[in-house]
């Protein structure tokens, strides 16, 4: 089946969000550690920002490690963050050939240092591309996101920088981490799980959300291209009736 068939490209999702789930399952499978299930699910980002690339989709964020997952067993949290670092150095090089910006949001400054140089020093690299811009939430929590922008306002309120009556929805939004880019209008979690997992949740107030059963080793840009074929195919009304919109 040719999924590039069916997708009109005048009605691209401009910014994709995904929860890549399924990692340790995947592994379990297999027999092996969890890790095991990490490691190939970076065959899955890399096939899926292709594919972005491919359909001209501008943004993809991708909810990589959150704060909760501090939580884990301590060895699988330092083998995530040393693959971590492994896999921004060795692609980098791509990056630039494909021109992708790198962009992170969370908490870095909790990443061990080696981590967030390497991420640092990419996100620096590669800070004059102009192609897909790759978010990685990192160490990332959407409530404290939403409160850390609720005091940085109180902040400049208290300061005199800005008057309280000025304070709207856009404010709001250019003082969360995403505020240099639009809202997602399209979510994709894998694994067959249905919750947001605190990830992103005042910017995906209008966005589609689209679940599928696959692990996220599994996912491939094929997958990418169904849920954009889905996307497509509903009616986003944003509180009108479908009588207003058509």
């Amino acid at each position: 089946m040719d999924y590039l068939d069916q997708i009109d490209l005048s009605r691209l999702p401009q910014h994709v969000a995904i929860i890549m789930d399924g990692n340790g399952r995947w592994a379990k499978g297999k027999g092996k550690l969890r890790i095991f299930g990490h490691h190939n699910g970076v065959t899955s980002v890399r096939d899926v920002v292709e594919g972005a690339d491919k359909l001209g989709i501008k943004y993809i964020t991708l909810y990589t490690f959150s704060s909760e997952n501090w939580n884990r067993p301590k060895l699988e949290v330092m083998a995530i963050m040393e693959l971590m670092v492994t896999t921004i150095h060795k692609e980098v090089p791509g990056f630039m050939k494909n021109n992708i910006r790198l962009n992170a949001i969370g908490d870095l400054d909790t990443l061990p240092e080696k981590c967030l140089r390497e991420l640092n020093n990419a996100i620096e690299t590669t800070a004059g591309n102009t192609g897909v811009v790759l978010t990685l939430a990192l160490s990332y929590s959407s409530r404290r996101e939403i409160v850390r922008a609720a005091k940085n306002i109180a902040i400049k309120v208290k300061n005199g920088e800005l008057n309280a009556e000025d304070i709207n929805e856009e404010v709001f939004e250019q003082n969360l981490f995403t505020g240099d880019m639009p809202n997602p209008e399209l979510l994709i979690r894998t694994s067959g799980e249905y919750r947001i997992s605190n990830y992103l949740l005042w910017q995906i107030a209008y966005a589609e959300l689209y679940f599928t059963t696959k692990l996220w080793p599994d996912f491939r840009k094929e997958d990418l291209y169904e849920a954009v074929i889905d996307f497509q195919k509903r009616e986003r009304r944003f509180g009108l009736t479908s009588e207003q919109v058509n």
